[in-house]
C-alpha cells in the first residue's frame, strides 16, 4: 500500500500547488503506480528518488500528461488537469536527453515555445536575450546544438522549458548523461536558479547525491509506492524501511534478537536505540542498523554504553578517509564497515589484525524487524 506524505515544518498551514490523490497507473496487468497520494507546495523543489522500474519517471510523466494515470486525479493551483493533453497543461519539461531541435540555432530552439504562443517579436527576443544571460550563455545564440557541449546542450534545455514562465517545472534525469564534474557543477546551478526564479520544480533522479544536495523534500519510491517522504537529512537520518536505508546512503545490516527490556542482543552485545524499539517480542529476530560514519572510537569506556570490542579485517583507502571492516564475537561474524578518518588511523596505528574499541551511539542506531 503507498504511503501518503507527511507535512514538513512550514508546509501545515499552505495550500499544495500540486495534488497527486489515488493516483493509479496499469500498463496492461503490469501495476507501475500503485494508490500515489503525494502534495507538493509552491515554490518547492522535489526529488523523485529511487532504482531503475521504480516507477519515479511515469509519476512524472502523469503529472505532465504524457502518460494519462489509469485511476486518480492531478490537481496544479486548484485545477483539476486529470484529464487535460500535455499543451494544456502548465508546465516546462528537461529530459535527459536533452530534446533540442538540431536544425534550429539556440536562439531559436529557446524561442520555440514563445513563437507558439504569438508573442511580439520584441518581446521574444528580449525574453531569450534574459534566458541565455541567466543560464550564462549569451553568446552562444548563433550555435547550432552539435556545436555546444554536454552541459551546454542541458543549460539550453533548461533556458528552453522556463520561456514560458512556466508554473511547473519538471526535470527528467536532467544530469545523468553528463560526466561527473559536469554533473557537480550543473546541479549546483540548478539550485541556484530555481531558488532565484522560485519555481516549483520536480525532479526525477536515480542518484542519491543529486538528491541530497538539491531537494528540499525527496519521495523515494520502489515498486510503484512511496517507500518515504521527508527532507534530505530525515530520509538519511531516519530511513522508514530497510529499503530506504539501503538505497540512501551506505548502512550497515546486522542482526540481531529483541530482549525483554526493550534493548536488543547482536551476537552476545547488549544495544540500546533511542528509537524504534517498540512493538518487538522478546526473542523476536530484528536487524540493527547503524551508518559506517556513526561508528565512535575516540574518547569511549569499556563501560559505556553500546560499546564492545571489534577487530579489524580490513581498510580500504578511499582518498579522504578509511572504509574499515570491522569483525566482533567468538565467530568472526557479523561483519561491519565503520569510516575512520586519517588522523584516527594514524593515532591508533590501526592495521589488519588490530583490535579497537567501538561504539553505537543510541541516536544513530534504527532497528527494523526480521534479520
Amino acid at each position: 500500500m503507498a504511503m501518503e506524505t507527511t507535512s514538513t515544518a512550514g508546509n501545515e498551514k499552505r495550500k499544495p500547488y500540486l495534488s497527486i490523490q489515488n493516483l493509479t497507473k496499469k500498463f496492461g496487468d503490469f501495476t507501475a503506480l500503485d494508490d500515489i497520494s503525494l502534495e507538493v507546495f509552491e515554490s518547492e523543489f522535489v526529488c523523485f528518488l529511487g532504482p531503475s522500474g521504480c516507477g519515479k519517471t511515469t509519476l512524472l510523466r502523469a503529472v505532465a500528461g504524457l502518460d494519462i494515470q489509469t485511476a486518480g486525479r492531478v490537481e496544479q493551483a486548484g485545477q483539476d488537469i486529470s484529464g487535460l493533453p500535455p499543451s494544456e497543461r502548465n508546465f516546462g519539461i528537461v529530459f535527459q536527453s536533452y530534446a533540442l531541435f538540431p536544425n534550429l540555432t539556440v536562439l531559436k530552439n529557446v524561442a520555440y515555445g514563445l513563437q507558439n504562443k504569438k508573442m511580439p517579436k520584441a518581446d521574444i527576443a528580449a525574453r531569450v536575450d534574459e534566458l541565455l544571460q541567466l543560464v550564462g550563455m549569451p553568446e552562444q545564440g548563433a550555435k547550432y546544438p552539435a556545436q555546444l557541449s554536454g552541459g551546454q546542450q542541458q543549460r539550453v534545455a533548461l533556458a528552453r522549458a522556463l520561456a514560458t514562465s512556466p508554473g511547473l517545472l519538471l526535470l527528467d534525469e536532467p544530469l545523468s548523461a553528463l560526466d561527473a564534474k559536469v554533473r557537480v557543477r550543473l546541479r549546483h546551478e540548478i539550485k541556484q536558479l530555481q531558488n532565484k526564479l522560485g519555481v516549483t520544480t520536480i525532479m526525477v533522479t536515480h542518484d542519491q547525491e543529486e538528491a541530497l544536495t538539491m531537494a528540499d523534500r525527496i519521495v523515494v519510491m520502489d515498486q510503484g509506492v512511496i517507500e518515504q517522504v521527508g527532507t534530505p537529512l530525515d530520509i538519511y537520518r531516519h530511513p522508514a524501511s530497510p529499503f530506504v536505508a539501503n538505497f540512501v546512503g551506505t548502512m550497515n545490516f546486522l542482526p540481531a534478537v529483541a530482549a525483554a527490556n526493550g534493548d536488543v542482543w547482536m551476537e552476545g552485545i547488549e544495544l540500546s536505540a533511542a528509537e524504534g524499539m517498540d512493538g518487538f517480542a522478546e526473542g523476536e529476530p530484528v536487524t540493527v542498523c547503524v551508518r559506517p560514519e556513526d561508528v565512535v572510537t575516540r574518547d569511549i569506556e569499556a563501560s559505556a554504553a553500546n560499546a564492545f570490542e571489534a577487530t579489524v579485517r580490513e581498510l580500504e583507502f578511499l582518498g579522504s578517509f578509511f572504509r574499515a571492516s570491522l569483525t566482533f564475537g567468538e565467530t568472526g561474524e557479523p561483519v561491519f564497515q565503520a569510516d575512520f578518518s586519517i588522523n584516527m588511523v594514524r593515532d591508533f596505528r590501526l592495521e589488519e589484525g588490530c583490535s579497537l574499541l567501538v561504539a553505537f551511539p543510541k541516536d544513530r542506531i534504527r532497528v527494523f524487524a526480521g534479520s
